[in-house]
C-alpha cells in the first residue's frame, strides 16, 4: 500500500513539477515577476519566500500553479491586470506571453522525450526476431488457455502456413471477432486448436484500429543503444504517444469513445500501483505517457486551460487591443465551471470502476 502511494506521488508529482517549471522558466526568461510557485493546490503546507517568489508545497496533490503578476487565472485576482509595468504579464509583447503560457506544455513534451530517451539509453534496444517463435505468454489471454509455452513455434493460422512473426501477426490481427485455428509445435509435438482472440485497439498509421490478440510475444534481440540512437528512439516514443492521445481525444469529441473511459486521480493511482510492480523503469515510462496526456489536454482552447489563455492572447493580437478585465474574469469563471464538471465526471468514473457500477 505504501509503495503504491509513493508511486502515485512520484507519477503525479513528476508531471506537475515539469509543467509548472515550464511556466516558471519562461516567466523568468521573459522578465515576468513570479509571485507564487506552488506544487499542489491550497491550503499550503510549507512555504519559503526567496526574492520576489514564494515557493510552496500545498495539500491537494492534483496539480500546481505559477502566479505571475497581472495574469487573471483561477484565483480571479485582477490586481495589476492592466498594468504595463515591464515585470507584469500585460507589459510583455505577444510572443513573450505565448512563451510563458506554452511553457508548461513545452516542458511536459520535453520531459517525456528525456524520459523515453533515458530509458532507451539505460535499457538498450530490443528488436523482435522475425521468426514465429514464442518468447512469452500474457497470463489470462487466449494463448495461455491453449497451453502455448515459451519456446513453442507457431506453424499455421487457419491452415495458412506462417514463416515469420510479422505474417503470423497480420493473420491474427485480421480476426478480432472470429475464432481462429492455431497450429503450433511444442517440444517436438504438434498441436492444433481453435481459440477466440480478444479485440483490442492499436495504432496503425494515424488511426486506432481494432485487431485480434491472443497474448504472445516474439523473441527479442538486445543490444546497447548509442547516444543519438537513444534520442531517436525517445522521439519516436514521444511522437507515438502524442498521436495516441490526439486520436483518443478526437474519438471522445466525436463520440466514438465513451467518456466513461476517462480516468482521474484514483485511476492514475491504481495504474501507478500496478506499474510499480514492474520496477522503476515502468513508472518512468508511465510518467512520460501521462506528461504527454497533460500537455495535449492543457493546450486545448478551453477557458482556464493553457490553450484558453493562448486563444485570448491570439485574439488580442488580432484585435490589437486587450479584452476587458471583466471579460477575462467571465471567461475564467466559465473555465472553472468546466474544470469542476470534468473533475466530478472523472471522479465518478473512477468510483464506478472501483465499485464496478
Amino acid at each position: 500500500m505504501l509503495y503504491s502511494i509513493l508511486a502515485v506521488l512520484i507519477v503525479i508529482g513528476g508531471v506537475v513539477i515539469a509543467h509548472e517549471l515550464g511556466h516558471f522558466v519562461f516567466a523568468k526568461l521573459t522578465g515576468m515577476r513570479v509571485e507564487v510557485f506552488s506544487i499542489g493546490f491550497p491550503p499550503k503546507i510549507i512555504s519559503k519566500k526567496i526574492g520576489e517568489t514564494e515557493y510552496q508545497l500545498s495539500a491537494i496533490p492534483l496539480g500546481g500553479y505559477v502566479k505571475v503578476t497581472g495574469v487573471i487565472d483561477e484565483s480571479l485576482d485582477t490586481t495589476a491586470a492592466e498594468s504595463k509595468e515591464p515585470w507584469t504579464f500585460a507589459g510583455k509583447n505577444t510572443w513573450q506571453k505565448i512563451l510563458f503560457i506554452s511553457g508548461g506544455v513545452i516542458f511536459n513534451v520535453l520531459f517525456a522525450f528525456v524520459i523515453f530517451s533515458g530509458l532507451t539509453m539505460h535499457e538498450g534496444i530490443y528488436e523482435p526476431v522475425d521468426k514465429p517463435i514464442v518468447e512469452s505468454i500474457a497470463p489470462g489471454l487466449p494463448a495461455d488457455s491453449l497451453g502455448i509455452k515459451a519456446g513453442d513455434v507457431i506453424l499455421a493460422i487457419n491452415g495458412t502456413a506462417v514463416e515469420s512473426w510479422s505474417s503470423m501477426t497480420e493473420l491474427i490481427h485480421s480476426h478480432p471477432y472470429d475464432s481462429i485455428l492455431i497450429k503450433w509445435q511444442s517440444a517436438g509435438t504438434i498441436h492444433e486448436k481453435k481459440v477466440m482472440p480478444v479485440a483490442n485497439k492499436i495504432l496503425k498509421g494515424s488511426k486506432l484500429v481494432e485487431v485480434g490478440l491472443i497474448g504472445i510475444s516474439p523473441t527479442m534481440d538486445h543490444r546497447p543503444a548509442k547516444f543519438f540512437e537513444a534520442l531517436g528512439n525517445g522521439w519516436q516514443n514521444t511522437w507515438y504517444w502524442l498521436k495516441i492521445t490526439v486520436i483518443s481525444l478526437k474519438m471522445l469529441i466525436t463520440g466514438e469513445e465513451s467518456i466513461k473511459n476517462i480516468g482521474g486521480p484514483i485511476f492514475i493511482a491504481q495504474l501507478a500501483g500496478e506499474t510499480a510492480k514492474f520496477g522503476f523503469g515502468s513508472i518512468l515510462n508511465l510518467i512520460g505517457i501521462i506528461s504527454l496526456n497533460l500537455a495535449l489536454i492543457n493546450i486545448l482552447p478551453v477557458p482556464a486551460f493553457d490553450g484558453g489563455h493562448l486563444l485570448i492572447i491570439i485574439i488580442e493580437a488580432i484585435k490589437r487591443r486587450p479584452l476587458s478585465v471583466n471579460a477575462k474574469v467571465r471567461i475564467q469563471q466559465i473555465g472553472i465551471a468546466i474544470i469542476l464538471i470534468l473533475t466530478v465526471m472523472v471522479l465518478f468514473n473512477d468510483i464506478s470502476r472501483v465499485f464496478k457500477w
